[in-house]
């Protein structure tokens, strides 16, 4: 989806905005007294009322160029901000993407500043994603016809200069859902660790370590994970320079399981083909690092993904295994489909020890559990740091992208304790599993500040009703990430 800025409404659709009560903006007061009324008649006929995400959608009698105008509603005018106003572009995106429309005008009518029109170009972009890259037989009337969103402003110039800083956060989204989104007999891997050093033409600097490599730093919690797979895994490291010379970067690490059949523990069939989706905290990280490069982030970040394909091969890990990490730890293997945070150990342990960061926050779609305790609204947090949750905390109101905290502690970290070794890598069956989890991943943080962001409920969801997400692979964290950094940590 194009945006782009103008003074003046030159689409064949053009949308002004109403309030709480339905009160119009002088914009849509404008649009009716044109059309003759015909936007006051339609109101009244329908129920809208000018709350959020509402819209009437009227064709254009003689005398508008438009083919058609849309009144869409803000709610209470006072509470209108970034995440109001990006879910509205959506909703008219969503509702307009397959009409025959090929440009919506988008007038804001003094609801939003430069960066609240910057907001609304990126709800845009979001709700224009599709993945149709396989699909051959696609009927006219399936098609998108709408290519341009034109927003409405009075100084084009500079809100195309607040668009620079946005518009590769709306990139960022949309290529950590292609990775999701992508079939993985197309994505094993290699192919990703390759996808991804193309990005090296963004001022990224990027590494791409095999198998050989991590044997010699003693990877064997990863390694264990991708040993049952005709595919190597990988170790991708990721850089952006952007801060002060010297000053510790900000980590970021992703779960990067190409595909998940369990293992030699075999998950059920049904709904396994989603388990494509399971290397979705690879994605935000490399979605957030395209991002800060291309907005040129004042920050040093290193994103670090480990990839791997769990399957159950004859030379696949076994339930009984025991592994040796890179930080020495062991690990006695009671179920090969807790392999997440087996991949995350060494993963974790590498970021810490050869880049010393001044946190690392890792990402992943981990447990089951996570989506029983939140469902699909909430990603949950655990960290060792109160501050560094906190500002993940108010990130996530400040994107739209919710996260919430759950507890750690020494009488969850008992359940990983193992008889054998160092500790396995599951606690006690169905309780408290998220937390377990994360307590395996805290031994391996070396009290660095760290936060561990299970997204499993909230990046992949085929049944959102918010416009701006689509029906798979949401490509939830590079929003959230963002705003972090943008919000606590550029100079």
């Amino acid at each position: 989806m194009k945006i782009k800025f103008n003074n003046a409404a030159t689409g064949d659709a053009i949308a002004a905005p109403a309030y709480a009560g339905g009160a119009l903006s002088d914009a849509a007061k404008a649009l009716d007294a044109q059309a003759g009324g015909a936007l006051t008649r339609a109101l009244k006929a329908s129920r809208f009322t000018g709350a959020a995400g509402q819209s009437v959608i009227v064709t254009a009698p003689a005398g508008v160029e438009a083919g058609r105008i849309v009144v869409f509603g803000l709610g209470d005018k006072k509470a209108v901000n970034g995440n109001v106003l990006e879910q509205a572009a959506a909703g008219l995106v969503k509702a307009l993407l397959t009409s025959g429309a090929k440009t919506l005008s988008l007038r804001l009518d003094g609801a939003a500043d430069l960066e609240g029109a910057a907001r609304a170009g990126l709800g845009a972009v979001l709700a224009g994603y599709r993945f149709d890259k396989y699909r051959t037989r696609l009927s006219d009337d399936k098609k998108p016809t709408l290519s341009a969103v034109e927003i409405v402003v009075s100084d084009e110039k500079a809100a195309r200069k607040v668009w620079k800083d946005w518009e590769p956060v709306a990139e960022g989204v949309v290529l950590a859902r292609d990775l999701v989104n992508e079939a993985p007999n197309y994505l094993g891997p290699e192919e990703y660790a390759r996808k991804v050093k193309k990005l090296d033409k963004t001022g990224l600097e990027i590494e791409v370590l095999g198998e050989s490599a991590m044997k010699k730093l003693g990877m064997g919690a990863l390694l264990g994970v991708g040993q049952g797979s005709a595919q190597e895994s990988q170790l991708v490291i990721m850089k952006w320079n952007g801060g002060k010379e010297g000053e510790a970067p900000l980590a970021f690490v992703g779960k990067g399981v190409t595909f998940d059949t369990g293992g030699i523990s075999l998950k059920p069939g049904e709904k396994m083909d989603e388990m494509k989706g399971d290397m979705g905290g690879s994605a935000a990280v490399v979605g957030l690092m395209a991002a800060l490069a291309g907005r040129k982030a004042k920050v040093n970040a290193i994103g670090v993904i480990g990839l791997v394909e769990n399957m159950p091969d004859g030379k696949a890990q076994r339930p009984g295994d025991i592994v040796t990490s890179m930080s020495g730890q062991t690990i006695e293997i009671l179920n090969t489909d807790a392999e997440g945070r087996l991949v995350l150990a060494d993963a974790l342990w590498y970021t810490q020890k050869e880049f010393k960061p001044a946190f690392m926050i890792d990402l992943a779609t981990l447990t089951g559990a996570i989506l029983i305790a939140l469902g699909h609204e909430h990603a949950g947090i655990f960290s060792n740091d109160d501050k560094l949750a906190d500002q993940l905390f108010k990130a996530g109101k400040a994107s739209d992208e919710g996260v919430w905290r759950l507890p750690l502690g020494p009488e969850y970290d008992r359940q990983i304790d193992s008889d054998i070794a160092d500790m396995k890598n599951l606690g006690q069956g169905r309780l408290a599993g998220s937390i377990a989890a994360a307590q395996f991943l805290q031994r391996y943080t070396n009290d660095v500040p760290w936060c561990h962001i299970d997204i499993a409920g909230t990046g992949m969801y085929s049944g959102a009703k918010d416009p701006r997400l689509p029906t798979f692979g949401t490509g939830y964290g590079v929003r959230l990430l963002d705003r972090l950094v943008r919000d606590h940590y550029e100079a």
